[in-house]
């Protein structure tokens, strides 16, 4: 790896690799903000040397390189970037990628091919059966746009394997004439208590991709007007390619329950457009209840200059919510009990349908009960799955945040490996803070 610093002309590519215009791969980063990334990006370069030496592989320590950093618009670290044929201009950004056998992949499909191409049902069932997780795409012909925007996803999802076919014999064998993209996962045995933890490890590679911004469709694929809105989503969806990515959600499949109940969608609302922001978790309602091409480009386009409104959703506010140890909060009364001077607030956030959570509410009532008389000191609970609180970044259910008495400022936990030893550490640092009065941070 080449080491690039403040003192090798601020920064500028080794000569090879602007001689022979060669791709390249660079970790920018901070020293502070160095962390184990550094080291799987090391094994990554040492296991291209052999199978692709031609790609070039540099750290950069831009921690006191401000030039540096305004130029690549750097807002992260560590950030890794990669420049196509050893020019400087128009890096492509590779987010997401923590592991070295990852960055392999990554690297290897923006210099070769994205994908595997299926030539047989034999080899079809060798890639589906090699990996949990398979993405492969049935084609009628491989030279369309299609195709074009598969292989380019394929790019950008290296965690998950790729594969494409045009085959007569192997789109037979499934039972698929039309142009089709399927997911093939291993399906296991899964208890009560696996579900919270498997949906968690799969999602990460379904949703963990560049394009931040999501806009989803919520229909039912068998309704009448089903063909003409999906034609309209289609047709909207070529102009904002790489910006935004479109996703149609069936309302008709029970498997689709979570997403329905994240976006507060429900049966009397559809069909329903709505964008998310990965970053932010920030969402957005499209205001036009019609479907058409022009109010869908109209909604993108406001949301992608600044413009479109934040949907937020809140429960009422219980008439009863400040009436048990526990209190009880909502979207619209949120910010005004938990950012105060004169009170500290300790708040769970759950969800209904947690195993976790729902073990652990009795024994929150317990700790609100043990802090009813103290005047100072709130114990309370809200449920994330029906308030949009985006003040608050969201962590996996059950979490909690302490907000002490004073200007804006809250304590995020951090957790050991069970739910139980989440709660015992939480109480533990709470009962300090309760105690000594001053702000614990959770480590």
């Amino acid at each position: 790896i080449s080491i690039l610093s403040r003192e090798t002309n601020s920064f500028s590519f080794p000569p090879k690799l602007q001689n022979c215009k060669a791709p390249g791969l660079y970790l920018l980063f901070e020293y502070r903000a160095a962390d184990n990334l550094s080291e799987e990006f090391a094994e990554a370069a040492r296991q291209l040397k052999k199978e692709a030496p031609r790609i070039q592989f540099g750290k950069i320590d831009v921690t006191h390189q401000h030039d540096l950093r305004k130029e690549f618009n750097i807002r992260e670290f560590p950030t890794v970037k990669f420049f196509v044929d050893g020019s400087r201009e128009d890096p492509i950004d590779c987010k997401g990628v923590r592991q070295a056998s990852v960055f392999i992949t990554w690297v290897k499909r923006r210099t070769g091919p994205s994908t595997v191409l299926i030539n047989s049902t034999d080899q079809a069932e060798a890639i589906i059966n090699a990996d949990d997780f398979v993405v492969i795409g049935f084609f009628k012909e491989l030279h369309n746009d299609c195709v074009e925007v598969f292989c380019e996803t394929a790019r950008d999802v290296p965690e998950m394997p790729f594969g494409m076919t045009a085959s007569e014999d192997v789109r037979a064998n499934y039972g698929i004439q039309k142009n089709t993209l399927v997911v093939f996962k291993k399906v296991g045995v899964q208890n009560g208590t696996d579900v919270e933890s498997f949906v968690s490890q799969t999602s990460v590679k379904i949703f963990d991709v560049p394009v931040e911004n999501h806009i989803l469709l919520f229909t039912p694929t068998n309704s009448e007007t089903f063909n003409a809105i999906y034609e309209n989503y289609k047709s909207a969806a070529v102009e904002f390619r790489g910006k935004i990515m479109f996703v149609l959600v069936d309302t008709n499949e029970t498997r689709n329950g979570r997403v329905f109940e994240y976006f507060r969608i429900r049966d009397i609302d559809v069909p329903a457009v709505r964008i998310l922001n990965l970053t932010s978790n920030a969402k957005y309602k499209m205001p036009a209840e019609e479907v058409t091409v022009e109010n869908l480009k109209e909604f993108c386009q406001s949301y992608l200059n600044g413009k479109a409104k934040l949907h937020l959703s809140s429960e009422e506010i219980p008439e009863d919510w400040d009436k048990m140890p526990v209190k009880v909060l909502v979207g619209k009364n949120f910010n005004r009990i938990v950012f105060n001077k004169t009170t500290t607030v300790f708040v769970m956030f759950y969800a209904p349908w947690s195993y976790d959570c729902r073990k652990l509410l009795p024994i929150w009532d317990k700790l609100g009960e043990q802090y009813e008389s103290r005047k100072d000191i709130i114990i309370a609970k809200i449920d994330v799955t029906a308030n949009d609180i985006l003040s608050v970044g969201l962590d996996r259910y059950p979490f909690f945040r302490l907000f002490p008495a004073g200007p804006g400022y809250q304590v995020r936990s951090s957790w050991g490996r069970t739910w139980r030893h989440r709660f015992l550490h939480t109480h533990t640092v709470f009962s300090l803070y309760a105690e000594e009065q001053k702000p614990i941070k959770c480590s």
